[in-house]
């Protein structure tokens, strides 16, 4: 192959090199982690919406509103929870889960749970995540530029398509790891083990277990404890949605990435 092509080819390497390192996280000790954040581990801003929704719907804050949507209905109590302060908030007027969830301060609230699970290696920070996709796509028009530029002539074609494969192909994959860790799906594998769902909502008679509850099962949950609240309020997903996807790399929202599945670099 040409010497350009060889540089094209270090220079798609490289970003693949940094991009790694971009997706790795550390793995500091961690706090226990409230409803919320165990929430957005399993399902992302939606579902941590949703528990705040149904904590504030158990003090009489929120109800159900008109076609699925959700009221303010008096005031929040004592809680200081950041999340249910800021859904609170929001709810000036009646407004659907996924409109609700991208109000300035119920964004603000979500973005700073996330920064908070970034530091405990439960979430990879939004920040990094989204400069290794930066890189990632570039590896494609990276690998295009040195073929169109620099290409080889005879039989060394060949061989620079297949090397040129190599980095896109791992490229696609990185793509797809999804923005919480391997160590966020062994905590939450655990703490379902220890809590299963139970078969009738009267076994369940504490308001914060039933928080657990939503956090770790979503719409099952939901519809054990809540049925009436989440299905005239909007909380249960359509028909073939997947929130557990967002954990492993399926069904993410548009700006935690592209919808696939891959593997998970620690």
């Amino acid at each position: 192959m040409t010497t350009g092509m060889w540089w094209f080819l270090g220079a798609a390497f490289g970003q693949l090199v940094l991009a790694a390192l971009l997706l790795r996280t550390r793995s500091p000790e961690r706090p226990e982690l409230p409803p919320e954040a165990l929430a957005m581990l399993r399902g992302g801003p939606r579902a941590a919406v949703t528990v705040a929704l149904v904590a504030l719907y158990q003090r009489g804050a929120v109800a159900a509103g008109r076609r699925g949507t959700i009221r303010a209905n008096g005031g929040t109590g004592r809680t200081r929870d950041p999340l249910q302060l800021g859904v609170h908030r929001s709810l000036h007027r009646a407004l659907a889960l996924r409109v609700l969830a991208t109000r300035p301060k119920a964004r603000q609230a979500l973005d700073a749970l996330s920064t908070d699970l970034g530091r405990t290696g439960l979430l990879r920070p939004p920040g990094r995540l989204r400069a290794a996709r930066i890189l990632l796509a570039c590896v494609p028009v990276t690998v295009g530029a040195g073929l169109l530029t620099s290409m080889p002539r005879d039989g060394a074609a060949g061989v620079a398509f297949v090397l040129g494969a190599l980095p896109v192909v791992a490229a696609v994959a990185l793509l797809c790891v999804p923005p919480t860790t391997r160590a966020a799906r062994r905590l939450l594998s655990a703490l379902r083990a220890r809590h299963p769902l139970p078969a009738h909502r009267r076994e369940v008679p504490d308001a914060r277990d039933v928080l657990l509850y939503v956090a770790l099962y979503g719409d099952p949950a939901l519809t054990l404890f809540l049925p009436h609240f989440s299905r005239d309020g909007g909380l249960l997903r359509r028909r073939g949605g997947d929130e557990d996807g967002y954990g492993a790399g399926r069904g993410w929202s548009p700006d935690n990435g592209p919808t696939c599945t891959g593997g998970t670099p620690e």
